[in-house]
């Protein structure tokens, strides 16, 4: 029997920014319906490797797949720009911040994506939003207008946005560290309904204890590399790298 395919795989990925390394040759392998979550301090690399995955970092070395389509290709103008806005489209992405529309309504930032990307029927989008919107607690907030939300219900709503266009991962690039604490377990609870439900997710977060609740695997990053990774309990009890054991010390017991 043939093993399935990584949903996600990163091979030998190099950044730099002139003489700063970024990515000192990066492999991961995730598979269909895997958590990973993604911990180090700030300046490790861990918001390059993920915006590279998606291409919004461009590497200068290594290649980044997508269920069996290498998303990096070597292709060049219109041909590239295609091929780019097609993988996006299988990626959703959360970010620190929500890049709402604010001239739109809740409902209205969620349904553009399927209706002026994938041709959604606007009646079709509208229903699969207002699922979406009920699934992060928001159905009620449907007609609102973005100024009007709380710092959690915009990022539920960035959720929400990223989930319309059915993506098959989701990319959260530390989305809760821009909100104020009494805020971050409403977000957090999205994220681990989403796990339940085995929506394959690369996390990077600085939440030690949310990775440990919601990861299959936590992946520790220092200097550009990937210093160590394993399953949560192995990481946060029993981790086998002192550069590991001193972040962990510093993280848990703040």
């Amino acid at each position: 029997m043939t093993a399935q395919r990584p949903m996600v795989e990163v091979k030998s990925a190099r950044k730099a920014y002139g003489e700063l390394q970024v990515l000192k040759g990066i492999d991961l392998s995730v598979a269909r319906g895997q958590i990973v979550a993604i911990i180090g301090p700030s300046g490790s690399g861990k918001s390059t490797l993920l915006r590279s995955i998606n291409h919004l970092e461009t590497l200068n070395g290594g290649e980044v797949w997508l269920d069996g389509v290498q998303v990096n290709q070597s292709l060049r103008g219109q041909a590239f720009e295609r091929h780019i806005n097609a993988v996006r489209q299988q990626m959703g992405m959360v970010f620190q911040h929500f890049n709402l529309f604010p001239h739109l309504t809740v409902i209205e930032n969620v349904t553009m994506g399927p209706i002026i990307l994938k041709g959604m029927a606007k009646a079709a989008a509208r229903e699969l939003a207002v699922e979406l919107l009920s699934k992060v607690g928001l159905a009620e907030k449907v007609d609102a207008y973005p100024s009007r939300l709380s710092g959690g219900q915009k990022q539920r709503v960035a959720i929400a946005r990223a989930l319309a266009m059915q993506p098959k991962v989701m990319l959260f690039d530390e989305a809760t560290s821009a909100l104020d604490p009494e805020l971050v377990d409403e977000v957090n609870a999205v994220m681990k309904q989403l796990a339940a439900e085995h929506m394959t997710m690369l996390i990077v977060t600085h939440e030690m204890r949310f990775a440990g609740e919601v990861a299959d695997r936590v992946l520790f990053m220092d200097g550009g590399v990937v210093v160590e990774q394993g399953a949560p309990a192995e990481i946060f009890r029993e981790p086998k790298q002192d550069r590991t054991r001193a972040f962990l010390k510093k993280y848990l017991a703040a």
